[in-house]
């Protein structure tokens, strides 16, 4: 997969990410961007460790999968991070 896929993939799992989880996340289509990157290779990472997973493919179910996957963890993560504090 080239470069450009990689991050247009990224982009798309990142907000499918923020459509599947519940509330509001903060950050526009950047943090998106890095988050679903970041996602796609943690996702990419724990799928070859795991199942043997190849994400060479751009149009692989399998592909799509990981990246959502890895994009709802590194989300949950940064959301726990950024978390907002209550004021009293």
């Amino acid at each position: 997969m080239g470069f450009f896929a990689f991050l247009l993939l990224g982009l798309i799992a990142g907000a499918i990410a923020k459509l599947i989880l519940p509330g509001r996340q903060g950050g526009g289509w950047i943090i998106t961007l890095v988050l679903g990157v970041v996602g796609a290779l943690l996702g990419g990472f724990i799928g070859s460790a795991l199942f043997g997973a190849d994400m060479n493919e751009f149009f692989s179910l399998e592909s799509w999968l990981l990246a959502i996957g890895g994009a709802l963890i590194v989300l949950v993560v940064y959301g726990a991070i950024t978390g907002r504090k209550s004021r009293a």
